[in-house]
């Protein structure tokens, strides 16, 4: 499919132009090849901290660490020109205080060249959103399931039924007014997530969240197909490529018990580079 697509990436002011106008397209990445395959289609590459499930094997992303964040960083921002690289910071990273979270933030832009970071948290977390975005890191914000809260969410459960609807509405609230440039909104109850949508001056994007949403994101390896431990409602699969890729290992193996590879084109044979083949 062809895109059409400005080469410059957008910025954070960019972005956050882009409220009530066409749909912000956000997804995951963190190597290289893939950043190069999603980025002519993206607004958004977002290096999610989400790696430590689909890439390390971990439990939850509560294990990432900073330098975790800015290796796999380095290595989307390679395959990343034409859309904005976001980064999350790491659980442990920013809670303790504004100065740490900027002394972490400013090292993540710089040793990446990153153009944003990601935390999660709402009202709590807006005097930190209003230090780092004074001084210079914008700020994507992050409420409703926010992941590195499990232990005290008690789990993976949907934002926004019952009493919790007017905590995330202030949520999201708190940290527009604080200065972030766009709100990621996961799991929340669609009807929420439309309120909030049309309640706060800047883009909202959902995962799990509402079609009203003034974008999506979708962690990559899920819609690939690729990262099959578990998979939640709202995670479509647009490929098997995991399905695909067992098939191909199985074929090598086979062919490698049966010595049918490598066949004949595979090898080399005695003659020199420069000298005439038989």
């Amino acid at each position: 499919m062809s895109v059409s697509k400005s080469l410059r990436a957008p910025t954070p002011a960019d972005i956050l132009a882009r409220k009530g106008g066409d749909p912000l397209v956000v997804l995951t990445a963190y190597t290289t090849p893939i950043a190069r395959l999603v980025d002519p289609h993206c607004d958004i590459v977002l290096v999610g901290d989400s790696l430590g499930m689909v890439v390390h094997g971990m439990d939850s992303t509560l294990g990432v660490t900073m330098e975790m964040m800015i290796l796999h960083g380095q290595a989307a921002a390679r395959g990343t020109k034409s859309a904005m690289l976001v980064i999350d910071m790491p659980f442990g990273s920013y809670e303790e205080s504004p100065e740490q979270a900027f002394a972490n933030a400013a090292e993540v832009m710089r040793q990446t060249g990153c153009a944003a970071v990601k935390l999660e948290g709402g009202q709590h977390m807006a005097d930190t959103i209003r230090f780092l975005t004074a001084r210079g890191v914008p700020v994507m914000a992050h409420v409703g399931l926010t992941p590195q809260a499990i232990n005290t969410l008690g789990g993976y459960k949907v934002q926004g039924r019952d009493a919790d609807a007017a905590r995330v509405l202030e949520d999201a609230r708190a940290v527009a007014a604080a200065g972030a440039f766009s709100v990621v909104l996961e799991k929340v109850t669609a009807p929420l997530a439309t309120e909030i949508t049309r309640a706060i001056a800047i883009p909202t994007i959902g995962i799990g969240a509402s079609v009203d949403c003034d974008g999506q994101v979708l962690v990559v390896d899920d819609m690939l197909g690729l990262f099959t431990e578990f998979k939640p409602k709202f995670a479509k699969r647009y490929a098997e490529l995991g399905d695909h890729a067992s098939d191909a290992i199985a074929r090598y193996a086979a062919e490698v018990r049966a010595r049918t590879f490598p066949a004949p084109e595979h090898v080399y044979g005695l003659e020199t580079s420069g000298a005439p083949k038989p």
